[in-house]
């Protein structure tokens, strides 16, 4: 890796989610706690349009491509007589989007409009680059193509991962989404990180999704890869769960992000990639606070236990320890959107007192 792959090492960041319904609360507590590496907030409690799907399906649904009002589940409009037009529009916006004389953050619509991301916009009105400790790097996320087109559905109800056209236009809405976030960032001067959040990565090889394609995950993957690094952004990696972790380090990221409190095991399996993948430069960011009522018994003292631990195991494994503590980067093992607030605001401070504890050891 060719990038400045240090401004990671030794910081902590946020994965997302969190509980608060006012983005200038959930916005304080994010600058106390992770001065280094600021992440924009989702406020799913703020309703389903600030949800994981809802916050990604709105340029979509504005073209007519996804129904919403179809059920729960969202529902592509496939079946319907006028869908080969829709899909044509879709394209002609997504490849003006492209156009390099047009290379600003003027969209012909809006990947994420205000209603959507009101986290994400309270953000952007912050004077990130006039802090007088100026972060390292501004933080963003999107939903991964995976764990997005298993939850939207096609016309005749399965599900749209699964078609190749549809597919198609869910990882470029994505891509679009990618790169909005970047140029919108990037006006701060600082470098910008995106998470791309793949919870359901853990489908892949279980028997329920025995027809999921290896090739198909890492295409659609490398698509939103490619469109964020293409934008000069740093891309990192997310699942809190475990899978199969070889997906990952196949693919040009900087950073891979595992709930390391809970899955620990499953990245233990693949030590041998992941001492490549840190030989490179790459960043493993460890989810070590936990994003559970787990978080009631647990404290920076604890979880460094649980760290120093953890890097005995990996190194028993075969994984070099000057690797691993030279390269880690600390976040909660998943969005704290699912807590109460009161959780939230603890795991957020706790995570700064376990990078303040683990930066004095360093």
């Amino acid at each position: 890796m060719q990038e400045n792959m240090s401004i990671f090492y030794g910081s902590a960041t946020g994965i997302g989610s969190m509980p608060h319904d006012n983005p200038i609360r959930a916005l304080k507590i994010i600058k106390e706690t992770l001065p280094f590496g600021p992440h924009w907030p989702q406020l799913p409690d703020r309703g389903r349009q600030e949800g994981f799907l809802g916050q990604h399906l709105s340029s979509l649904i504005s073209m007519g491509l996804i129904d919403p009002q179809k059920g729960e589940t969202p529902f592509f409009s496939d079946l319907e007589k006028d869908w080969p037009e829709k899909a044509a529009r879709f394209y002609e916006n997504y490849f003006a989007c492209l156009d390099p004389k047009k290379n600003d953050d003027k969209f012909p619509f809006l990947p994420f409009p205000r209603e959507n991301a009101s986290g994400f916009y309270k953000f952007l009105k912050e004077k990130w680059e006039s802090l007088s400790g100026k972060p390292s790097y501004l933080k963003g996320q999107l939903a991964g193509p995976l764990s997005f087109g298993l939850q939207i559905n096609a016309g005749d109800g399965k599900a749209a991962f699964y078609r190749e056209d549809l597919r198609d236009i869910l990882n470029k809405a994505l891509a679009l989404i990618a790169r909005f976030q970047v140029r919108s960032l990037k006006k701060f001067s600082i470098p910008v990180v995106i998470f791309i959040d793949e919870p359901l990565l853990l489908a892949y090889g279980q028997s329920p999704y025995i027809s999921l394609s290896r090739e198909h995950i890492l295409q659609s993957l490398g698509e939103i890869v490619e469109a964020i690094r293409g934008e000069g952004a740093y891309v990192g990696v997310h699942c809190c769960s475990g899978g199969d972790w070889s997906l990952l380090f196949q693919l040009p990221v900087h950073i891979v992000s595992f709930d390391a409190y809970n899955y620990l095991d499953s990245m233990l399996v693949y030590s041998e990639e992941l001492n490549s993948f840190l030989k490179k430069g790459g960043c493993l960011a460890w989810g070590l606070i936990p994003t559970s009522d787990a978080i009631e018994n647990e404290n920076a003292v604890s979880l460094e236990k649980k760290f120093t631990n953890s890097i005995e195991r990996f190194s028993r494994h075969g994984v070099s320890s000057k690797l691993l503590l030279g390269q880690y980067l600390l976040t909660p093992s998943c969005g704290t959107g699912t807590l109460t607030v009161s959780q939230s605001e603890k795991v957020y401070r706790t995570t700064f007192q376990l990078q303040k504890m683990l930066a004095l050891t360093d």
